[in-house]
């Protein structure tokens, strides 16, 4: 098992330094190493791939990003954006903290953190450089914030992880996000406020009560299909996958006939664009479940345990070792695989130091949404300098200060469990 093991590292590893896809890069280690087992690689691979896809949960992954897509393209993060200006465009370097708050919001609604990208970057990026904001700042502000979409609920890689994990109720996995999101936007926020001398265009005229309450009510048909979704989970009238078949119908409906700014015509290109997508998506977490499998087979997830409890027998540390890893790992891969490769790994090791499954869950998705905003595969760092017509060599220096910002709001969330738990804990529903 030991020449299995170290055949699946080694094959997987190199076939991505040739900047082979993950996905066969994946399937090939998994192929291989099979084969050098002597099992039968071709009916077991398919039966664990088909076996990795079929869940009634995921069927929320297609139906949350077609309506991530019409949210895009709905008029929403404009009226997110106004309503944003409004609060929080008065103090000086506002239109920082209103990309991180519009980001927040849309982040929420849409579960998307590239769709937040390009979206909210596609308004307030050349807003932000006309009034005098350094425009390689506020890419790097675009591209952090929009992660913050990925840990407050509802999220798609939430539930990636649910089903990788098997024992957590994704209603639970959602609440325990809303803290840690809005944790790293204010993390987020109180940087650019630090850094506002130097990026900042000036104070905006503050906004009458008048202009709030009619951003406000702009922005409320938006807002409200978090309360719709969640609430509904919440109160358990549908489950999750409901819930996304439920969003999908209210962006619908608030896109095309209410804001009339999607037309039915634009539906077959969404349609074709989000089953490419989820394809994807279900491709690696096919593929993925797999490797999983047999990486429980060879006892690598027993290996790497020992490893790391030989190292230290202070949680601290080890706690410490396990975001490291995970931040080398987000710097070169997508995180869907992350997420299903490095849970049955560094999971139980987590357990036996009393970190329970939700807590760890938020843990790394926050960490690897910092790989999302770093090269050489940060897919939101490439979309942020896309729109904001800039290149990625003079985004990076401005996003150093953000970096940061994010690893506090890790170390806190990693150490400090009642950020995560206190609301899933306060709702019962852990």
């Amino acid at each position: 098992m030991i020449v299995v093991s170290t055949l699946l590292i080694l094959i997987f590893f190199v076939l991505l330094l040739l900047n082979v896809p993950i996905v066969v890069s994946i399937g090939m280690a998994c192929l291989v190493a099979l084969y050098a087992s002597g099992g039968e690689p071709t009916h077991l691979i398919a039966r664990r791939m088909v076996n990795g896809i079929d869940s009634f949960a995921l069927l929320a992954i297609p139906l949350f990003i077609f309506s991530g897509m019409l949210m895009g393209r709905g008029g929403m993060a404009r009226r997110l954006i106004d309503f944003a200006s409004a609060l929080l465009g008065r103090f000086p370097g506002g239109l920082n903290y209103v990309n991180t708050m519009t980001s927040m919001m849309f982040g929420s609604i849409s579960g998307s953190a590239t769709a937040a990208v390009s979206s909210i970057g596609g308004f307030i990026i050349p807003e932000m450089c006309r009034k005098g904001y350094d425009r390689d700042f506020s890419v790097a502000v675009t591209t952090t914030s929009a992660t913050t979409g990925l840990i407050i609920p509802p999220s798609n890689i939430m539930i990636v992880y649910a089903v990788a994990c098997g024992n957590v109720s994704i209603a639970a996995l959602f609440m325990a996000g809303v803290l840690p999101g809005m944790f790293l936007g204010l993390c987020i926020m109180a940087t650019c406020f630090l850094l506002s001398r130097e990026n900042t265009g000036g104070r905006e005229q503050a906004s009458s009560l008048q202009e709030i309450v009619r951003t406000a009510r702009r922005a409320f048909l938006s807002l409200f299909l978090v309360v719709i979704t969640i609430g509904g989970i919440l109160s358990g009238i549908f489950t999750a996958t409901e819930a996304a078949a439920i969003a999908v119908a209210y962006s619908f409906i608030l896109t095309v006939i209410v804001y009339r700014e999607v037309k039915l015509s634009d539906l077959p290109e969404m349609l074709t664009k989000a089953a490419e997508t989820t394809s994807i998506v279900m491709f690696l977490i096919g593929v993925s479940s797999a490797l999983s499998w047999i990486m429980t087979m060879t006892d690598i997830p027993q290996f790497v345990s020992a490893a790391l409890m030989g190292l230290s027998e202070n949680r601290i540390v080890i706690f410490l070792l396990i975001n490291l890893l995970l931040l080398i790992v987000g710097t070169f891969m997508d995180m869907t695989p992350a997420v299903l490769i490095f849970t049955p790994i560094f999971l139980p090791v987590a357990r036996s130091f009393g970190m329970e499954d939700i807590h760890f869950g938020i843990m790394i998705i926050m960490n690897l949404c910092i790989g999302l905003c770093t090269p050489p595969v940060g897919s939101c760092l490439f979309i942020g300098c896309s729109v904001g017509q800039t290149s990625i060599a003079r985004v990076v220096p401005k996003m150093i200060p953000l970096f940061l910002a994010m690893l506090v709001a890790l170390f806190v969330i990693t150490y400090w469990p009642p950020l995560s738990l206190f609301l899933p804990q306060a709702m019962g529903l852990r």
